[in-house]
Order: C-alpha cells, then structure tokens, then sequence
C-alpha cells in the first residue's frame, strides 16, 4: 500500500510539492483515449536481473515490484506523462510524453528514486507514433525505444540522437549528457546514436553497452580490403596470447602492423570473456590525451572525480578483456604508463600494440612483424589489389614472373606492393618493374642506418612522388599537414594560393586521389580525403625540405580557427552546425591548437578552445577542454607576454 512516507520521498524528490493529503493517481483510472499521438517521446523500462531477484528474493521482490509501480504511476502524473494500461510486461513498462524534456525529468526523477534492490534500465525515443488500439502503441518508434532500453544496465539512462537534440537545452538541473557512440540495434537495419543521461547523485560509468548481436566483443575497425596470407603468423602469436600479457608487433611503417593486429584481435575474441577493444592513437599528438582516448574508446564517460585513469582502472578490474593499442611509437614514454596502468587494474587484461620501436616495459615480447613471402603471399596482394582497379587483371603465365620480380623488388612490403599495384590502371607491369628499378638507383645514396625494407618502403613512395607533375607535389606535400582527414574547403585553403591555383585544385586533388596517394571516402552527403600515415609522413618531409611548412601550419591553423569561430557564432539550441562539425574534424583541430601552442602564438590557440567550449559540454569532453586551456595557461611564455611592457 502506498504510504504517506513514500509520497513525502517523492514530494522532496520534485520540483512541485505536493501536499500528503492529495489522493495518487493510478492507471486504471487514466482515459485512454489520451494517449498522445503524432510525434511522441516514449520512455521504457524494466528491472535489470528481475528473474534472478524473484528466484532469490521472491518477497522482497514483490514489495519492490509494488513500490516500483506506484512510483512510476506517480512520478509519471507528475510529469505530464501517460501510461498505456496494457503495455508492459511483468516488471516493464512504457510511458508516453508530449514533451521530450518532460520524459527525461521523468526518468531522472525514477533513476534517483529509492527502489532498491531494483535498478532501472530506461531508454527514451522520439518519433511518430501509431495505435494499435485506443490505449496502446506499436510500429517502429516503440520498437526502436525497446531496442534502445536493451542497450543499457541497471541504474542507466540512454537517449536516442534524435531525443537529445530536442532536450539539450532543457535539461533538468546539475543534469549533462555524454555521448557513448553510434551503436546497431537488434533486427532494426539503422543503427543509433546512443547518449547516456548523468547527474551528480547517479552511477555514470557503466560496462560497454549490451550489443547483442554479431558485432559482440569486437569493438574493431571495419577492413574494407581482403586480409591475405601470414596464417602461420596469425597462429602463432595467438599461442603467444595464451602465455603473455603485453605483445608488440613491431616493425617498419608500411609492413601491416595494423591489419595483422586487427585479424589478430578478430580471431581471439571468443577467448576474451569482456571483448577486444581497438585504440587509434595515431591522430593523437597530445600525450595528455591518450588516457581519454582509451576512456572514451571503452565507452567511459567524462565525469567530475577521480582522474580518467583511475576510472578506466576501476571499469578493467576483474575484466578478462584484450586491449589493442595501435602505433604508439610517437607516444612511448606516455603509453609505458597507459599500459602499466591497464596490466596493474586485473590479472585477465591483455594489450597487443603496435608500434615501430618496443615500448619498453618490464615484460614485454617484443615480436617484429616480417614482408610477406614474395613467392605466394606478396604476388596474391598485388594481384587482389590491382583487381580493386583493374578487374579484368589476370594473373597468367605470361606476366606472373613480372608480377613476382616486383613484389621481390619491393621486399613483400604490403604498402609498397599496394602502391605499384594502384599503378596498373595506367601503366604496364614492365612499366612498373621498370620505375621500381629506376627509383632503387636513386635510393643508392640513402642513409646506411636504414634497414632495407625502409629503403624499399621509401623506394616506392619516391616513384610515386617522382611520377607527380610539379603542382602535384606542392599539393601533395601540403595535404600532409591535414590529421584524420579533411574536406574539400580544407584542402582548397591549405593547398591553394599562387603555386597551385584554385580552379585547379579539384582536378589535382583528383589525380592525387587516382595515383593511391590519397583516399577519398564518402560521408553522408560529402566526400571526404585522408593520406594513408606512412604516406603523411613522407609528405611531411618532403614539406620540410620545401621550406614552406610553418607558412602552410599556419594557413591549417588559421583555417580551422576561423571556421571553429564562425560556426560557433552560427550554433543554435541543437548545438549545429559546430557540435558536428567539430566530432569530424578534431584530429585537425587538436593540431591546429598544438601547433599555436608549439609557437608560442596564444591568441588564436585560446581563440579555438573557446569557440569549442559547447562542443566540450555537448559531448561531454570537459577534461579536453580544460587541457586544451591549460596548454596555454600553464605555458611560462604566456605568463611572459603578459608581464612584458609594450615597447618605446
């Protein structure tokens, strides 16, 4: 029975007080017909673990299922809210709300309840919605709710995309929410954008989402090229798994390092009870940054507290997870902490990175990633690549001991192969072996301290560069500077001025793009380019020795300085067009703010970390923002120019 206690609890829990003598609604005696329609936000919920509880305390359960559902039928009246009666099944339910911001104080409201032992599991959906019948809904928008809800665990909130962009602004107080990602929803063919619901009193950090389909434990990148060959080598570093708990696959830039990690990864990940997980940090340049990618990576939401590692030590304890750090060898001395950190939180985690020098840690195997043997494997990559651009190549007699001689030219180097393959839409294999031998009398001069499959590596860049037209360098060597990819507004600001005209640019970009030196991918409605990291680098010095790099540093500073500063002037209520934008460019933008700081030029750094101050809120990525202030207030030069007096 509900007692006056239970409603004074929830009068101090609300905004509206309610007086103990106010008679409580319950549903059977809401009308129907008042269901809301047209567009409606609808919140589900069930127990997390019901069965277990019933099955241990079948008395405690019934009293808490019983105050569950006279809170619920009051905090929902309180909100505006309706419950269809006969939606909701044993200890779920479903309520409705014209007003999104109205659900979500709902929920809040139910989450920070008294209702132990049982913990909540809510997902909130806005859409249009359709009648089954005068007091029940069905169709799409209620299935996908349900989906959604199926996401979290007890005591947690998620919000579909499309309900955060309406509720952002209307948050209950000391209320924030942080964006876990987009996830797929079982038997629903579009997958979600998943937003979790925080406040101060409530649990935030939670396992990683309850995906359940095929995609469980394999928190992977997608491989859209076929894997070929190494299956003894795949073998036996999965019998190395079994025996140690930090592996790096080490070697030179270009030798497939990250392919052969992944297919790793991909094929222990039954064996890893808690799942493998993938970490990039090659756009990462700030080493402050490493330990929220991983956080972030893991679905950890940002949070006032304890420091971001200790929250990813809490959430890996007593976890049997494996955890792949990829190119880590600019990070060395900050992924040696990352990793002791990630072994010290449980005895069950295990890190496989890669990277081009060891780590250096205590216990470490150190395995180097070899070529691929030139007689099969090598000469079946250049054949399933040059199929990518060819597809009527064939490999014949006739023209396989020319296949074979250029994959030994190239040492088996699976970049270097992939990059002569590109080459068969234009020229013929003789062509081609011809060039290679070309570039390898130019590299006769190079560095002795360079190991041969370097040389290689570098040999069949340098063809590839030797091959472009002279504005096709300079734009090459300028796109360099562009982290995680860009756009064609980008490219046109860094890449145009008086040696490589406007009017000109799509076209080379377009050569550039054909040539395999750059990789055009599309993105919902634009298109968007990105250099392969070994490709950057070498772009990168081929910028050095131009003499033009800091003035080009500087135009990719300025360009996304000013556009962060433009789109935030444009931001409304849904936090476009700058939330969004900034979620796809930040690896552009973190350089731009690392490349002011490096220097000394503050203005325009502290310029770009404010004009993202409601990205930082919006996604939830306090700790970045506050690093990228600190960047500059902690920087004893930037104390120097205020203390030093204008000059005559």
């Amino acid at each position: 029975m509900f007692t006056a206690q239970h409603a004074l609890t929830l009068a101090s829990m609300s905004a509206i007080e309610l007086p103990a003598e106010m008679p409580l609604l319950t549903w059977n005696e809401q009308i129907v017909g008042e269901l809301p329609t047209g567009t409606v936000t609808l919140l589900l919920g069930d127990v997390e673990g019901s069965t277990r509880l019933w099955e241990t305390q079948p008395e405690v359960m019934a009293a808490a299922l019983e105050l569950l559902n006279r809170t619920v039928d009051d905090v929902v009246a309180g909100h505006g809210g309706v419950r269809p009666i006969e939606q909701g099944e044993g200890d779920s339910f479903v309520l409705a709300f014209a007003r999104a911001s109205d659900a979500v104080a709902c929920a809040l409201q139910l989450q920070l309840a008294p209702l132990l032992p049982i913990r909540l599991r809510l997902g909130l959906h806005t859409g249009e919605v359709r009648l089954r019948d005068t007091g029940n809904y069905m169709g799409p928008t209620i299935n996908r709710t349900a989906r959604l809800r199926d996401l979290a665990h007890g005591g947690q909130t998620v919000l579909s995309g499309v309900t955060e962009q309406l509720v952002i602004d209307r948050l209950p107080a000391d209320a924030w929410l942080a964006d876990l990602g987009m996830h797929p929803l079982r038997d629903l063919p579009r997958p979600e954008r998943v937003v979790q619901l925080n406040h101060p009193d409530l649990r935030t950090n939670f396992p990683p989402l309850r995906i359940t389909n095929g995609t469980v434990g394999r928190h992977l990148p997608a491989q859209l090229t076929r894997f070929v060959g190494r299956d003894s080598q795949i073998s036996e570093i999965r019998g190395i798994l079994n025996e140690n708990r930090l592996i790096t696959l080490s070697g030179a830039g270009g030798v497939g390092k990250t392919r052969l990690a992944v297919r790793v990864a991909d094929g222990v990940a039954g064996t890893f009870a808690d799942g493998v997980w993938f970490v990039d940090l090659a756009p990462v340049t700030n080493p402050l940054l490493v330990p929220v990618v991983l956080a972030r990576t893991l679905g950890l939401t940002d949070h006032p507290g304890p420091s971001i590692m200790d929250a990813v030590e809490k959430f890996l304890r007593n976890r049997q997870m494996l955890v792949v750090l990829d190119n880590c060898e600019h990070l060395l001395d900050t992924c040696a902490a990352l990793v002791a950190g990630i072994l010290g939180a449980g005895p069950d985690i295990t890190v496989l990175a890669t990277s081009r020098e060891p780590i250096g840690l205590a216990g470490e195997l150190v395995w180097r990633v070899p070529s691929l043997s030139v007689d099969g494997e090598a000469v079946e990559l250049f054949v399933d690549r040059a199929r990518h651009t060819r597809p009527d190549f064939v490999l014949t007699e006739t023209n396989s001991l020319t296949v074979a001689e250029i994959c030994r030219r190239l040492d088996g180097m699976p970049l270097a192969v992939e990059l002569a393959a590109a080459r068969i839409r234009t020229l013929s294999l003789t062509q081609i072996l011809d060039g290679l031998h070309h570039s390898f009398r130019l590299l006769a001069g190079g560095a002795r301290t360079a190991v041969r499959r370097q040389q290689t590596l570098r040999a069949s860049i340098d063809w590839s560069h030797a091959m472009l037209t002279e504005p096709e360098r300079v734009l090459f060597r300028r796109l360099a500077v562009f982290m995680g990819g860009f756009d064609l507004d980008g490219a046109d600001a860094i890449g145009a001025d008086e040696d490589v005209e406007h009017y000109q640019l799509i076209d080379l970009l377009g050569l550039l793009v054909d040539k395999s030196l750059v990789v055009a991918e599309e993105a919902e409605t634009t298109m968007r380019y990105r250099l392969l990291e070994t490709v950057r680098q070498y772009g990168l010095e081929k910028l050095a020795e131009s003499g033009e790099a800091e003035a080009v540093r500087s135009r990719h500073r300025d360009h996304y300085t000013r556009a962060a500063v433009h789109l935030a002037a444009q931001t409304g209520g849904d936090g476009a067009p700058l939330v969004p934008w900034a979620e796809l460019e930040m690896d552009n933008l973190r350089a731009a703010h690392t490349w002011s700081c490096d220097r000394g030029e503050f203005e325009p750094a502290l310029q770009l970390v404010s004009a993202l101050q409601r990205f930082w809120v919006t996604r939830g990525r306090f700790r970045e923002g506050v690093a990228g202030f600190q960047a500059v207030l902690n920087d004893e030069r930037y104390h120097d120019e205020l203390v030093t007096p204008p000059c005559g």
